[in-house]
């Protein structure tokens, strides 16, 4: 990128976001209808787990408290690009304003930083109650629980947090179209007149340390649980725990493999329409799936769920 741009190009004060523009209107407007279920599905399915855990004792575990966070985190990540993706679908509005731009790229990474750190924090979680039952109690006790989350909630937006400052310090002099749904990095990156190199590698440190950081130790969680599994007595237990942990590595294969493909070291000669193909298994495939992944397959969650709808229709 030059370090700037010519004396009398225009500065943009907002911008386009260009994707899925060359396609039919009717064809945009059934995406739209689509997209927008693919969205209140997670939504409706999060904010039931949160109720649940809030008002059910069974649920009041620290498995089922870094759920109900994990819940809330979802509902925020997703809304923070899915809202924008529907408007462009439905009513074909693509302007943003470059503080609006700016605030919806700090605010999706750092949530899904957030999101990462407190992966890690569920997967100890499920170490220490699969390898040390016994000593369980005793360690998750609810005080370091809230501290974990707190941590991974100041991690996430701390590190991110020269996505507040930097941006700024970028001039917008050319074309103003954002090859994206939405205001991630990179695409924004290359619109700008500004010398990028240094954000560029700012950006390529944390998102790799960040990423290939949490994929390592969530790895080594699971690693030492399947080895607790397999000398499980009882076939039924093995079975049970081989079922649960696989069905939480699909889901983070989906995370960690569409975050690495778009993150750990970007290019200034990226793709950009491979970003958004895969940006959408992370915005949209992503948060459909983990509501049931983690939650509504679960026994316990789903008699509390029945039980709370049956107390609801006997009092109407």
């Amino acid at each position: 990128n030059s370090v700037m741009g010519p004396e009398n190009a225009t500065t943009v004060t907002e911008f386009i976001l260009e994707a899925f523009s060359g396609l039919d209107q009717r064809l945009q407007l059934f995406l739209s209808l689509v997209f927008l279920l693919i969205y209140l599905t997670p939504v409706v399915g999060n904010a039931t787990i949160i109720l649940l855990v809030c008002v059910d004792h069974r649920l009041q575990n620290p498995m089922y408290f870094f759920i109900s966070n994990l819940a809330f985190l979802e509902i925020c990540f997703t809304s923070s690009t899915s809202i924008q993706l529907f408007v462009i679908l439905s009513s074909g509005s693509r302007t943003i304003s470059l503080n609006s731009c700016f605030a919806q790229s700090y605010f999706y990474l750092a949530l899904g930083c957030t999101e990462f750190v407190l992966l890690v924090v569920m997967s100890f979680d499920r170490y220490v109650a699969i390898c040390q039952p016994l000593r369980y109690a005793a360690i998750m006790k609810p005080q370091l629980c809230v501290h974990l989350v707190v941590a991974a909630w100041i991690t996430g937006f701390t590190l991110l947090s020269y996505h507040l400052v930097l941006p700024y310090m970028l001039t917008f002099c050319g074309s103003n179209k954002v090859h994206h749904f939405f205001c991630d990095s990179s695409p924004l990156l290359k619109l700008s007149c500004s010398d990028t190199s240094l954000l560029w590698k700012i950006d390529s440190v944390i998102f790799s340390f960040v990423i290939l950081g949490s994929l390592c130790l969530t790895l080594a969680f699971y690693m030492c649980i399947l080895f607790c599994i397999l000398h499980l007595p009882a076939a039924s237990g093995r079975k049970k725990a081989f079922s649960t942990c696989s069905s939480h590595l699909t889901t983070l294969a989906i995370a960690y493999g569409s975050c690495i493909a778009l993150y750990v070291c970007p290019s200034e000669d990226v793709f950009l329409e491979n970003n958004r193909i895969v940006a959408l298994l992370n915005t949209v495939l992503y948060p459909f799936l983990n509501p049931f992944i983690y939650s509504l397959r679960n026994k316990t969650v789903i008699l509390a769920l029945n039980e709370a709808i049956a107390r609801t229709t006997t009092q109407f």
